[in-house]
């Protein structure tokens, strides 16, 4: 069973006139005027010689749309012009306006020719006619071969070379230093640590009497200053430099307070003794 849609759409298509042309011809004129060329195109094949323009040549096309049965003439809803390359695969379409009467005259200047024609070189241009309407059956034929002077090239922008690909970038990167020698860093680590041994073995000798040391008002600022230093090796392993500051800030009050607290407890001292 064949749906209502279809249906209209085998009988329209059933019915759609046949477009065809009437008394098509070319011409090719020179700047002055006087006829180079005049040739009646034929449906049936293009035309065996290519129509060569130049410079300052015209090429003038004149046909009548009409139906091919009633011989009436037709204004088709679309009519156009396509040039084709074959080599490039370049195409330029350009409209055909055509009278109620169906008639149709385009004029090709090649002092001025328009932008729909492709870009040429040595290769002919393949010239076809398309009309389409709604009411008709689409008609398209190959009219001739069309040689145009070869295009110019394009001018040359004056930034031209700022739009090319830069060369790559190869970033160098310092080699890793290299770690000295293991007798040289035993060394230098000796140098450091000697101080400290000088130090040990002069205290050794001196008796040292702390004997506030551990007392409730001293031992607090004593170890608040314990934390500064384990703070600062906690930063040289994991903490960041703004963990460092906030920390510090928060050890910085309690230092100032319990360093207050053990200056007041040491002057008591000193105080009675006298």
């Amino acid at each position: 069973m064949f749906s209502l849609p279809i249906v209209a759409l085998l009988i329209a298509g059933a019915q759609a006139a046949v477009l065809t042309l009437q008394s098509p011809k070319v011409v090719v004129s020179s700047s002055s005027g006087s006829q180079l060329l005049s040739e009646t195109l034929s449906l049936n094949r293009p035309l065996s010689t290519p129509v060569s323009l130049e410079k300052d040549t015209t090429l003038k096309l004149t046909f009548q749309v009409v139906e091919k049965d009633s011989g009436n003439g037709v204004q088709p809803h679309q009519t156009f012009l396509r040039f084709y390359d074959e080599k490039s695969g370049e195409e330029g379409i350009q409209p055909v306006r055509v009278t109620p009467g169906g008639k149709a005259k385009f004029e090709l200047n090649m002092a001025k020719p328009p932008l729909s024609l492709p870009p040429t070189a040595d290769t002919p241009l393949k010239v076809t006619l398309i009309i389409g309407s709604p009411i008709h059956t689409p008609f398209k034929v190959e009219l001739f071969d069309l040689v145009v002077p070869a295009s110019q090239p394009a001018p040359v922008h004056p930034n031209e070379q700022t739009f090319h690909p830069l060369p790559e970038i190869h970033h160098t990167f310092r080699p890793e230093p290299k770690l000295p020698p293991r007798p040289i860093s035993l060394l230098f680590s000796a140098v450091v640590l000697a101080p400290w041994a000088v130090l040990f073995v002069l205290w050794s000798q001196v008796s040292i009497r702390v004997p506030h040391l551990f007392s409730t008002s001293i031992l607090p600022f004593i170890l608040t200053l314990g934390a500064f230093e384990g703070l600062l090796v906690w930063y040289w392993v994991d903490l960041k430099l703004g963990q460092v500051l906030g920390y510090g800030a928060v050890l910085g009050v309690v230092t100032i307070l319990t360093g207050k607290q053990a200056l007041s407890k040491i002057a008591d001292v000193r105080t009675s003794r006298k």
